[in-house]
């Protein structure tokens, strides 16, 4: 930061320069705003980055985050960034053993390889007819609802009004989702790979009547209005590299380096004290936007810290030098692994390992999913890896809550990882561990981050990836107007923990800073 910056009051200090706050940034410095990002690493993008995670290996990974659902193009359009997705031509595919034979389910390469691969593994039409009504349902109320991520949050009856069918309102935001699940199929793995989505970073059982599982359900399911999730090219840090670049062009100041320590407000102007590795000093604004967490929102402003939200994810990042072969002989890897491949997700494994878990337990057969980002988008690969047929894997683990790796987070780790790829071996032709790249000190290229790895890297309460319980896109009361008003009236919460937040959008920043210029208009 220049010398005497510090004296300069800004119309806007943002605090956290990940994805959400550079978002901010870019629409606040478009509007002609003055604008301040305040970041404490030496680097922005937040847990939206590209890393190069090997030794001497010139692949460069999603580190955390790592697939886009609920970005929504108005964004891009709107800040004219350099980024695009891909999308995946096949959904999903989950191994499976009938009858004493290796078979599968694969979701994807055009409705009719869909259906005849739903006869192959149930035997029938109903399965797949019931696949195709109830995601038929998500998809009406993801045209609907995704909309309505950026604009003024709408009322429960509002939104309601808007989906404007009973059937999916009750299914979606009434009941918990385990009951249409159940009524709607039959298979059991049919149901295990349809309730997934409600489970990613969410630690409930299908039947939780606190309907958490919805919550996330339903974020995973109106994506763009198609619930589509598609591969970031040049990965995750690509959005982020251009959102800093939309900030920078527009005027916008990002400090790295530089961690908030207090905000103190007065409700119309604001002070923020910041910490270098120089020093501390202090930067005036008219408003503050604070891309962290709720926790780290009480903790500068001094007032009541919420409990966080406990994490339960295990995420996995490797390098391959080839894809293992399947012991399902049907099915290419390449398309396999291309969508997401589910791992010990039948319906009643999916329970199990919640029951287990929750009584302290790691479970004994831990539900997870992969996919490879380079079949999509070979670019996060150097030329002579891609020529040498190497490829990424990345692994999303289900049920193992933060409470879990209290008494031992690296021996919990190894143990969690060895038994979460056993799994995935019981369903490969080869283990995964011959698959496996080495970098230049001869380490196997594999990664894993527990949610205290993410609590300690990016400060992510408990290892949450959505700061906190993921809301209903609607007002109630205390969300205020956007969904990002706090008890302070120039201090908002731009980050996954406001109403709307959580994943990869840039929503709560777009509407923070439409909250700013609405105020400041």
């Amino acid at each position: 930061m220049p010398a005497n910056e510090h004296t300069r009051t800004y119309d806007a200090v943002i605090v956290g320069g990940g994805h959400n706050g550079l978002v901010a940034a870019a629409y606040l410095a478009r509007a002609g705003r003055s604008v301040l990002v305040l970041e404490r690493l030496d680097h922005t993008g937040g847990a939206a980055i590209s890393t190069r995670p090997f030794a001497g290996v010139d692949a460069r990974l999603s580190r955390y985050s790592y697939l886009v659902s609920l970005l929504p193009q108005k964004i891009v359009r709107d800040l004219g960034l350099d980024f695009r997705v891909r999308s995946r031509t096949i959904s999903s595919y989950t191994p499976a053993e009938r009858d004493g034979r290796p078979t599968g389910l694969l979701v994807g390469g055009g409705e009719e390889r869909t259906r005849e691969a739903f006869a192959r593994l149930t035997g029938g039409e109903r399965e797949y007819q019931a696949w195709q009504r109830f995601y038929g349902m998500t998809t009406r109320v993801a045209e609907r609802v995704f909309p309505t991520l950026t604009e003024p949050l709408p009322s429960r009856d509002g939104l309601r009004r808007r989906i404007d069918e009973e059937t999916a309102w009750r299914t979606l935001f009434e009941e918990p989702i385990g009951v249409a699940v159940e009524e709607n199929f039959t298979d059991d793995l049919v149901r295990g790979v349809v309730l997934t989505d409600a489970l990613i970073g969410t630690f409930a059982d299908a039947h939780d009547p606190s309907l958490a599982q919805n919550r996330c359900f339903l974020y995973h399911v109106i994506g763009g209005g198609t619930g589509a999730w598609d591969v970031p090219v040049g990965g995750m840090g690509a959005l982020t590299d251009a959102l800093a670049a939309a900030a920078r062009s527009a005027g916008a100041v990002l400090a790295t380096g530089h961690e908030a320590v207090r905000i103190a407000t007065d409700g119309h102007t604001a002070e923020v004290t910041y910490r270098t590795a120089d020093g501390e000093g202090v930067a005036a604004a008219r408003h503050v936007l604070v891309n962290a967490s709720p926790q780290e929102l009480a903790g500068l402003t001094g007032d009541p810290t919420p409990e966080p939200a406990e994490g339960a994810q295990l995420k996995v990042n490797m390098l391959l030098t080839r894809l293992p072969r399947l012991r399902d002989p049907a099915v290419d890897p390449r398309e396999a692994f291309a969508g997401t491949f589910h791992i010990a997700e039948g319906y009643r494994q999916l329970a199990t390992a919640h029951a287990q878990a929750a009584a302290g337990e790691l479970p004994a057969v831990p539900p997870s999913e992969i996919y490879c980002h380079s079949l999509t988008d070979p670019t996060i690969l150097g030329p002579d890896l891609a020529e040498r047929g190497y490829q990424t894997l990345t692994l999303f683990g289900l049920h193992t809550p933060a409470r879990l790796f209290d008494r031992d987070n690296d021996a919990v780790r190894e143990e969690l990882l060895k038994s979460t790829l056993a799994q995935l071996d019981a369903h490969l032709a080869e283990p995964l561990t011959d698959c496996l790249a080495t970098d230049a000190d001869g380490r196997p290229c594999i990664e894993a981050k527990t949610p205290l790895d993410l609590e300690r890297d990016l400060r992510l309460p408990g290892g949450n990836i959505f700061h906190r319980a993921l809301s209903w896109p609607y007002a109630q009361e205390g969300t205020g107007r956007w969904g990002v008003e706090t008890s302070h009236a120039n201090v908002l919460l731009c980050g996954a923990g406001a109403v709307r937040g959580g994943g990869v959008s840039g929503v709560p920043g777009h509407n923070a800073a439409m909250a700013v210029l609405e105020a400041t208009a």
